[in-house]
């Protein structure tokens, strides 16, 4: 196993993180522990060392099964990470009775890493409102908190104005070898190894997307290193930067624990040639788009109630990933069906204020012919 040195916090990790929010489910929805905890031993057998969960991970559930998982093992021999819920808290009380509630939960008397989670411009006003950061800063005195950080979602801009408040003990960032010029991106990188933060990088896979693409994409990767797996490259290629310390994997099943674990038990960073063949993968990931909707949202609301942006989203997606499953239940379980490109009228004001001049009832009636089509399939 590869492990990366956190230079100023004397503490080296496994650069394979286990991401605990996409465990195998029973039919009712909830974790399917058995199997789970299989899969945690077996990474942890493997030296896997960091452990990534959250307060909302399996609806509240992942933090109590990691506790009673992991209570066989000594608490030395690996780093537990998780997260404040910011939109649970209203009052700096309601922080410390949360944080109570996670040790209580995880059954530990302090967390390795600890993150305020998912912050974006609203919810880092929020902190700093309720004075939140002095009351963790205690907490790290007291020893009940390791390290201290923050993950993100949100633009570069806000991300530079939290990065440069205080001297982070490391960051949390959504990063892959799509989403270069979104979020953080290349600039947040940049940013954090200028100010020395290490990163712990999520969405490594772009939430499975970079698992599965058409062959005619894949073809480079499949001549390059027929045994390896389409999701080892986009592992790899966020791997071989040096300011990345972990990266987060959430393991859906034992094959993946294998797959990961088969990456990065004998890690090799990217060469140019192979770096090369991931950036010609990417664009011709990003040459399938259908259109250049930015999610700007300037054509909404609609005057009758089409969310345009999230369908342009799920068309583009499918065109480029070619997930028929994922395209099918965000345009037929995630979106109402009052809001799904069929039910454009067609009156064309959204064109007006659309800033890429969008032909957007064209590609609104495109799109929901082709989304449509996968239900059809269906039931053919």
């Amino acid at each position: 196993m590869e492990y990366r040195n956190f230079e100023k916090l004397g503490v080296s990790p496994s650069l394979l993180g286990f991401g605990c929010m996409r465990f195998p489910l029973n039919e009712d929805g909830s974790i399917c522990e058995p199997e789970a905890e299989k899969m945690l031993d077996t990474a942890i057998g493997a030296g896997v060392t960091y452990i990534d969960t959250a307060y909302p991970y399996h609806n509240g559930d992942s933090e109590p099964f990691l506790g009673r998982v992991l209570k066989k093992y000594s608490r030395k021999d690996f780093f537990l990470a998780t997260k404040l819920p910011i939109w649970n808290v209203k009052t700096l009380e309601d922080a410390k009775r949360l944080f109570q509630e996670q040790l209580d939960r995880l059954q530990v008397d302090y967390v390795d890493f600890y993150l305020l989670h998912c912050l974006d411009k609203e919810k880092w006003q929020t902190v700093l409102d309720l004075g939140l950061i002095p009351y963790f800063e205690e907490m790290k005195q007291q020893g009940k908190i390791r390290f201290f950080g923050f993950s993100f979602h949100d633009d570069y801009e806000v991300f530079e104005t939290i990065a440069t408040y205080r001297p982070w003990d490391f960051c949390q960032i959504q990063y892959n070898y799509i989403d270069t010029d979104i979020q953080a991106g290349d600039k947040g990188y940049a940013l954090t190894e200028k100010l020395g933060i290490p990163l712990v990088i999520m969405e490594p896979v772009k939430g499975g997307s970079l698992a599965q693409l058409p062959d005619d994409v894949t073809l480079p990767f499949k001549e390059a290193r027929p045994n390896s797996s389409i999701s080892s490259w986009a592992l790899r290629w966020v791997a071989s930067k040096p300011n990345v310390k972990v990266v987060l994997s959430g393991m859906s099943t034992m094959e993946q624990v294998e797959d990961n674990l088969h990456t990065f038990g004998n890690f090799e960073p990217l060469s140019q040639e192979e770096a090369n063949l991931v950036s010609q993968v990417a664009d011709a990931i990003k040459k399938r788009t259908k259109n250049g909707c930015t999610g700007c949202a300037y054509c909404m609301p609609c005057p009758f109630g089409v969310d345009i942006p999230r369908n342009f989203r799920i068309w583009n997606d499918l065109s480029m990933y070619g997930n028929k499953e994922k395209a099918k239940h965000s345009f037929f379980q995630e979106l109402d069906v009052s809001a799904r490109a069929d039910q454009c009228q067609k009156c064309g004001k959204c064109e007006t204020v659309c800033p890429q001049s969008i032909s957007i009832r064209k590609n609104l009636e495109a799109a929901a012919r082709e989304l449509n089509a996968l239900k059809e399939v269906e039931h053919s």
